[in-house]
């Protein structure tokens, strides 16, 4: 059976008195990647809302998250949300057009409780807004995490009390989330998760002053998105066959190598299929630093640790 997934993306400019510039341009990025995969095979059932098209008030965005978390049929279920945070001594808040005083939007910790009581396998919650790293916590018990049930990841933009910046009519972070579910964040197989995600926007952000936050409680890690693999299936396929054992080297000689004079047909195709392992990582050459020269000289190849993961699954028919 197909797999259920469904997510709601909310991005929010229009503010009055305080209008901001690059949600909706990040929330519809966020959306049309989700819809589907990198070979255009669909992916998540998508609710786009956008403050450009209609109006997104404090009720009918609390009315769309229970709907989201309440589907108890669902694989998969995230929230996206792009516009201005908020906190105070009761928490952190998204805020909604229609903000007051004392009632600035939505309550992190309501949608953290949403997401705890829903029956998805897996809840996914990304927050591109000031003080979203509130989430998760309960200022009633000096700032400790409130708990996170199994199966719910949350990434945000920023910590507790940090600003989530801006540029080009972009949220950067927004941006590296995109960047990642391209496929800068995916594995061999490329399918990218949410702590991949979290790995690659992290790495990316170096020392600016806003720093992202992950919380997560998971049993097991669904991918978000798939992209085209670093390593073609069928190569994989190969490696218990080129690796009996995952401690065993592959022997090589200058008959692999496709400018040698002795060069055999056969043995070049599997050595650019070795190569292409080494790209990935899953490879390396015996006494030497790249496979040619281990060709050359008749060394040979062994399984990097990864590699023997992905031998595994090969063996264990789980690719």
């Amino acid at each position: 059976m197909p797999e259920r997934r469904r997510a709601l993306v909310i991005g929010i400019d229009d503010y009055k008195g305080a209008p901001l510039y690059g949600c909706i341009n990040d929330a519809k990025a966020i959306a049309a990647l989700l819809e589907a995969n990198h070979d255009g095979s669909p992916n998540f059932d998508v609710i786009l809302r956008t403050s450009d098209v209609e109006d997104i008030t404090r009720a009918s965005l609390r009315q769309d998250i229970e709907r989201l978390f309440a589907h108890g049929d669902a694989d998969v279920a995230l929230f996206y949300f792009a516009g201005h945070g908020t906190e105070n001594d009761l928490g952190g808040y998204i805020v909604t057009p229609d903000f007051e005083a004392g009632d600035e939007g939505i309550n992190l910790s309501e949608i953290l409780a949403r997401a705890n009581a829903s029956r998805a396998t897996e809840r996914v919650i990304i927050l591109d807004s000031c003080m979203s790293g509130a989430v998760g916590a309960s200022p009633s018990e000096n700032n400790n995490a409130a708990p996170i049930s199994e199966g719910v990841s949350i990434l945000t933009a920023a910590r507790a009390g940090q600003a989530a910046a801006e540029i080009n009519g972009n949220g950067m972070f927004t941006e590296l989330v995109c960047a990642a579910l391209e496929g800068g964040a995916a594995d061999v197989l490329g399918d990218v998760s949410a702590p991949a995600v979290y790995s690659y926007v992290e790495q990316a952000l170096g020392s600016w002053n806003q720093r992202p936050l992950f919380k997560a409680h998971l049993g097991k890690v669904e991918s978000l998105r798939r992209t085209p693999p670093a390593v073609k299936l069928e190569t994989l396929r190969m490696l218990p066959k080129w690796f009996p054992g995952p401690d065993d080297l592959f022997p090589l000689d200058p008959a692999y190598e496709d400018t040698h004079a002795d060069a055999d047909p056969d043995k070049v195709v599997i050595f650019k299929q070795l190569q292409e392992c080494r790209d990935a990582k899953l490879v390396e050459a015996v006494d030497a630093e790249f496979l040619y020269f281990a060709a050359i000289n008749s060394t040979g190849c062994r399984l990097t640790l990864l590699g023997q993961r992905y031998r595994k699954l090969a063996v264990e028919r789980r690719i």
